[in-house]
């Protein structure tokens, strides 16, 4: 565990100064622990309003005023490996300000809002519940909703939830489901130099690749929004010498699956791609999507407090709105930064996104 004292973190700072301050704490997946402990810093000092909790390298805090409503925000602080894009810094291109940075979109930008209005909000219509979370961008189970839904479900109850995931400060409703599959070749191992008398087991996961190759994705759409599947070989393993023919390969396949389709339905389905081929297939990870909702009550008041004609879409990724559509919560995707950026290494966020994200939170919770 670390023992370096948390950054100091300022809610009432400029948007963009607080965003900058959140990425330039590195919080690769498994060493959130110096943002967390700054964000619980942040919010312990400056927002008494709120009850306070902190759950391994989650932060909880919650409003108790009563209200007949609970509306619960939620950001992860976790990010992918960095790669050179750390510490931040800001550029203007083409007429545009921008913050670039490991996180900036996904999802640092929305946590910054998230936490400025975590200190705003004292006196909202609604009871609030401010999530701040771990591992997110890792295997579901690790993921630390998943602790909580079994270990403190009463901590995620709410009416409706927002994820602060990047929408280009647009509302993305739902989510695609994901699945990763292993897919095992079996051979015989023989000297490179007699092949005859081996049997290749890389040569096999040719046809898999094949089908790959060939698949037409479903395109599904739901409540207006359009859901793009996609399936895919991510990795490739075999093979442990340069003279020696494998006698195992494996293929990594990664499903997103349109929310109308069950896990249970993904997995018959990527089974049917792969059916007449001699394959072992292992399903080692997945989690299912969630529906739009857009059109449930607490979904529409949401939509008319950002005002104007905001941008609707569909989620093409994987969010954790799919835990609260379990949980029976309306939830939408809404924050900062374009999706496509996230994970890349010019990842960054437009510092006009950061604000429209922020006004139209804030005239949500505060009808200003």
């Amino acid at each position: 565990m670390s023992t370096r004292p948390a950054p100091a973190l300022d809610p009432s700072a400029d948007i963009v100064d607080l965003t900058a301050a959140i990425v330039d704490i590195e919080s690769v997946s498994g060493n959130e622990q110096a943002l967390a402990d700054a964000v619980e810093q942040a919010l312990r000092t400056h927002a008494p309003h709120l009850e306070v909790l902190r759950d391994g390298d989650t932060v909880i805090a919650r409003t108790h005023h009563g209200r007949d409503r609970r509306v619960l925000l939620a950001g992860h602080l976790d990010t992918v490996p960095v790669a050179a894009n750390l510490p931040s810094s800001r550029r203007l291109r083409e007429g545009r300000e921008e913050l670039v940075g490991r996180g900036s979109c996904d999802m640092k930008g929305g946590v910054a809002v998230m936490l400025k209005l975590a200190v705003e909000a004292a006196d909202a219509p609604m009871d609030l519940t401010w999530l701040f979370y771990d591992h997110e961008e890792v295997a579901a189970a690790d993921n630390s909703l998943t602790r909580l839904a079994a270990e403190h479900p009463e901590l995620l109850e709410a009416d409706f939830a927002i994820l602060g995931e990047p929408t280009s400060a647009g509302v993305e409703g739902g989510c695609k489901g994901t699945m990763k599959l292993e897919v095992t070749a079996r051979g015989v191992a023989a000297h490179s130099a007699r092949d005859w008398v081996g049997e290749n087991a890389i040569h096999h996961l040719a046809p898999v690749l094949e089908r790959l190759a060939a698949y037409e994705a479903r395109r599904a759409v739901i409540d207006g929004l359009e859901y793009r599947e996609c399936l895919n070989a991510v990795a490739i393993t075999g093979g442990i010498a340069g003279n020696v023919i494998p006698d195992r390969a494996s293929a990594t396949l990664n499903y997103r699956f349109a929310p109308d389709t069950s896990v249970e339905q993904a997995e018959a389905h990527v089974r049917e791609v792969l059916a007449g081929l001699d394959l072992e297939i292992e399903v080692t990870d997945s989690a299912p999507g969630a529906l739009p909702g857009l059109d449930t009550a607490a979904a529409r008041d949401f939509l008319a407090a950002l005002g104007g004609e905001v941008p609707l879409a569909a989620k093409q990724g994987w969010t954790d709105v799919s835990r609260f559509s379990a949980l029976g919560t309306p939830a939408v995707n809404f924050g900062p930064g374009d999706p496509l950026l996230a994970h890349t290494d010019d990842e960054h966020v437009p510092v006009d996104d950061l604000n429209r994200a922020l006004e139209g939170l804030r005239r949500y919770l505060l009808g200003a």
